[in-house]
């Protein structure tokens, strides 16, 4: 009879599985590595001491995903600027993946250089309170409930402020991910 702890996990298995591999499958090139994440999540899942006291669970697995997902585009020698950027649930490009990915040759640093210098000045247009979130929460890596607490903002309307400034940079640097794809 399994126990309590291995029950658990094998609930939550069924709760996320099909959503997590959705997610995980929107990032990468092929189902083969997506199922080799998922793989490496439920490996950590099963190898934490105390997964029952895991408050959010949700929020854990989907973190050690894009931990996965970022592991595995640094593992890889031969990386293709559009293999490092991928587009969310909203249809929203993330080029998170490129401005921190290793270069390994001179073109790709001046890409990538060029890219940060457009990231900023796309920033720049932005009310400071939009790009306060954007920078805190995806280049800082900082949650919405620390921001929450310092700012004492609601956690809504801090999404809400990422949520304009993610849509004026993607739209202001659509031509440059297409010069990336077409490069």
């Amino acid at each position: 009879m399994p126990t309590n702890e291995s029950q658990n996990i094998i609930s939550t298995v069924a709760d996320y599985g099909k959503r997590l591999f959705s997610f995980i499958r929107g990032r990468v090139n092929t189902d083969e590595d997506a199922e080799d994440i998922l793989q490496d999540v439920w490996y950590q899942l099963s190898n934490q001491p105390e997964a029952g006291a895991i408050e959010q669970i949700g929020g854990w697995l989907y973190r050690v995903a894009r931990n996965k997902i970022t592991d595995r585009y640094r593992k890889q020698k031969d990386v293709l600027i559009e293999d490092l950027s991928y587009e969310d649930e909203d249809g929203e490009i993330n080029f998170r993946e490129i401005l921190l990915a290793e270069s390994f040759s001179p073109e790709e640093e001046s890409l990538k250089k060029l890219f940060w210098d457009q990231l900023f000045l796309a920033l720049e247009e932005l009310p400071e309170n939009q790009r306060y979130v954007f920078v805190q929460n995806e280049l800082e890596d900082r949650t919405f409930q620390e921001l929450a607490d310092e700012t004492g903002e609601n956690i809504k309307t801090l999404i809400s402020r990422k949520g304009y400034a993610v849509k004026h940079l993607r739209s202001r640097l659509q031509n440059l991910y297409q010069e990336f794809i077409n490069y």
